[in-house]
């Protein structure tokens, strides 16, 4: 790690729920008085980045806190194509009034949004323009939330082809590239019952269940028969399997001065009621990176 240096250019990765440990990392970097000189993000990461360029931290954190299980099953709008199961429509209405409707360009530090165009199997990089259209449209998980319509193509969460976008990230000559993997393969402990009540928890588990459902029947097939297993359980671990592996090239490529893991088994995809939980992981394994970097 660059011990001399307290500018980072911060890479944050894709990981659902996840994603709300990279608000405990900007928090504790930020209190140990690291500069974040630019940012770049994948689907949630470009999230997280988005509403910390923009200086919507607090609100953003306020708000996702706050979310219970009945909550998060509200936000999920169904959608009935199979180009993806919910349409977000709730999602980012709730986020253009956190964020406004700002422009990349006008942020306080240089941001890029990582989304790809299915069609033609690239990268799209988002440097200017609407805010809240690029964090749309890296977010758009195939098969969970619906594409978007750019120009003759459709986009997808970056996350297909740049879960950890290292390449995208703005550097100087003097800063410090960190980044953070939501898709570590480390072991992970509880630290604590979530609280929500049996109804809470019987309507979040049928909203799942439901998702299955819906693509089981897209694919007009009963075999799977396992309580809680369908084809959006298999296609979610199938994606999350591909990301992990190009997560592990672009770290072995790039060498950052500075990796923060986050365990894949630490919350799954939807579960943003568990923010608190995330957040203070986030916080914790920063803390944990950094003293390691420093006696090495």
């Amino acid at each position: 790690m660059k011990k001399e240096s307290k500018n980072i250019a911060l890479v944050l990765s894709g990981g659902g729920a996840r994603g709300m440990a990279h608000i405990g990392v900007i928090e504790e970097l930020v209190n140990r008085g690291y500069n974040i000189t630019s940012v770049a993000g994948t689907s949630i990461g470009a999230v997280i980045g988005g509403v910390y360029a923009v200086g919507k931290m607090d609100e953003y954190k306020e708000w996702v806190t706050s979310l219970g299980k009945l909550d998060v099953i509200k936000l999920m709008d169904f959608a009935v194509t199979k180009g993806g199961l919910i349409k977000g429509e709730k999602i980012f209405e709730r986020m253009e009034k956190i964020i406004g409707n700002s422009n990349i360009e006008d942020l306080k530090i240089p941001y890029s949004a990582v989304a790809v165009d299915i069609d033609n199997h690239k990268e799209v990089v988002f440097t200017s323009g609407s805010l809240t259209f690029a964090i749309r449209a890296s977010v758009a998980i195939p098969t969970v939330i619906t594409p978007v319509k750019y120009k003759n193509s459709f986009l997808v969460d970056g996350g297909v082809l740049a879960p950890l976008p290292i390449e995208f990230v703005k550097r100087s000559n003097d800063d410090m590239l960190v980044a953070v993997n939501l898709n570590a393969d480390i072991p992970y402990s509880q630290t604590g019952k979530i609280k929500s009540t049996k109804k809470e928890e019987s309507n979040y588990r049928k909203a799942l269940d439901q998702i299955n459902k819906r693509w089981s029947k897209f694919f007009k097939s009963d075999k799977i028969k396992e309580k809680h297993t369908g084809y959006f359980d298999l296609m979610n671990k199938s994606l999350y399997a591909m990301q992990v592996r190009l997560t592990q090239i672009e770290i072995e490529k790039h060498s950052p001065d500075l990796l923060i893991n986050i365990s894949k088994r630490s919350c799954e995809l939807f579960e943003f009621y568990r923010s608190e939980e995330m957040i203070e992981y986030g916080r914790k394994q920063t803390e944990k990176a950094l003293k390691k970097a420093i006696a090495n």
